[in-house]
């Protein structure tokens, strides 16, 4: 279900027990935080048992089904099964450095390049592990990434846990909600589907956590504006693509968090992690009304054509409600387009467990004074305001506007003879 997600809910089962199914054929659709995903059948065979029923929450790696395998199909993820580390009783003659085996944390070498996922970071967090002794777990993924599993393994076979962190006890709020007047026959009670809930607990959730502070700037972007008006005809013919003002946003974002490092971070109690990844969440409104945040990866490694494909897919994607798991989780910063709706400007709210997120006005044509050889002149320009949500924890106001400003002054210093 991809890294960053934990649990999903079954919604509907698509085969009973007794069918028989084939491999790869979707046999339940499933639902994460934040999308519908189908599940395929890993092998040929018969289903033996449903062990789980529609509406449960189930975490990731709970067994839901049993098939009854066809002798003469092979089960995709068995060999990668065979090839998880086995976890066995340490010996005197097992590396010390290795957390299944290792009888003392403290002995422990931490790796602080080793990349830890949202979900790794939760897990961490629940369990009272410090980031150093996280990046010490040696990770079975790709490139020796970190997994779930391998934190879970570890957790099993940690026989001298550090002390936990002392828990601060929070007063209960005696406040009592005002209460809502409803009229019979007039007012209506609408349902929050399963997304409103959790789009609710998560902005409630990042208003708690992060102290909100919201800066603004208005840029120029006459030159962007005329560009792309005369090159989207052409960007079409040439390489299939539409030509959005969006990852042209994306791309100065990039450039100024390559400049800004620090506002690509997360906190992680009195720790800072600093991500070396730049992954772009794009905040997209759905048909329903919905909001979801499909990332653009690696933004800072791709040129305006490759953030264009990435853009229109998941766009696209989005629209469609077919964006996949792995499309929506990872961001290290987020843009809102609220232009897009007709907004001037907007005060976002964070998308944690990021610092920071950047709102994008409305582009409108307005008299401003320019200066020119001849002095100052009045000319039509096309503006739009920035406004950029920090996290006052980590992210103080010389910060703030220093990225907010080198944002702004990428997309105004856009080359307008730019080719192609």
């Amino acid at each position: 279900m991809g890294e960053s997600i934990s649990e999903a809910t079954i919604l509907n089962w698509l085969k009973n027990v007794g069918d028989t199914v084939e491999e790869d054929e979707t046999i339940l659709e499933v639902a994460t935080d934040k999308v519908d995903s189908e599940v395929p059948s890993p092998c040929n065979g018969v289903i033996a048992k449903i062990l789980c029923q529609p509406n449960e929450v189930i975490e990731v790696g709970k067994v839901i089904a049993v098939i009854h395998v066809d002798q003469n199909s092979a089960v995709k993820n068995v060999k990668a099964q065979d090839n998880e580390p086995k976890t066995t009783t340490p010996s005197k003659s097992v590396d010390k450095s290795s957390l299944d085996s290792n009888r003392d944390v403290q002995r422990l070498v931490s790796n602080p390049d080793a990349f830890l996922s949202p979900l790794v970071i939760s897990i961490a967090q629940k369990e009272n592990l410090t980031i150093e002794e996280v990046q010490s777990i040696p990770g079975t993924g790709t490139e020796g990434r970190i997994r779930k599993s391998d934190v879970m393994r570890y957790l099993k076979n940690r026989q001298y846990p550090l002390p936990s962190r002392p828990q601060t006890p929070v007063a209960k709020s005696t406040y009592n909600a005002p209460p809502i007047s409803y009229v019979e026959g007039k007012d209506s009670i609408v349902e929050m589907d399963r997304m409103r809930k959790m789009i609710a607990d998560h902005m409630v959730y990042s208003k708690h956590t992060s102290p909100h502070v919201t800066s603004y700037i208005e840029v120029d972007v006459t030159n962007i504006v005329n560009w792309r008006n005369e090159a989207k005809s052409k960007f079409q013919d040439k390489y299939g693509e539409k030509l959005t003002f969006t990852p042209i946003f994306v791309e100065a974002v990039a450039k100024a968090i390559k400049e800004y490092p620090m506002i690509n971070v997360s906190v992680d109690g009195k720790k800072i992690v600093v991500h070396d990844d730049i992954n772009v969440g794009m905040a997209t409104a759905l048909p329903s009304g919905n909001l979801i945040v499909p990332v653009v990866r690696n933004a800072d490694q791709k040129d305006l054509l490759g953030l264009a494909e990435n853009v229109n897919h998941l766009a696209n994607s989005a629209r469609n409600n077919a964006l996949k798991p792995d499309e929506i989780g990872g961001s290290t910063f987020t843009i809102s387009n609220v232009g897009t709706f007709g907004s001037l400007m907007g005060t976002p709210i964070i998308n944690q467990p990021e610092v920071a997120i950047l709102a994008l006005g409305i582009i409108k044509k307005r008299p401003e004074v320019i200066t020119t050889d001849n002095g100052d002149e009045i000319a039509i320009r096309s503006m739009m305001y920035l406004s950029l949500s920090f996290d006052h924890r980590v992210v103080d106001g010389f910060l703030g506007g220093s990225f907010l400003r080198k944002v702004g002054d990428e997309l105004e210093a856009f080359d307008i003879d730019r080719k192609i």
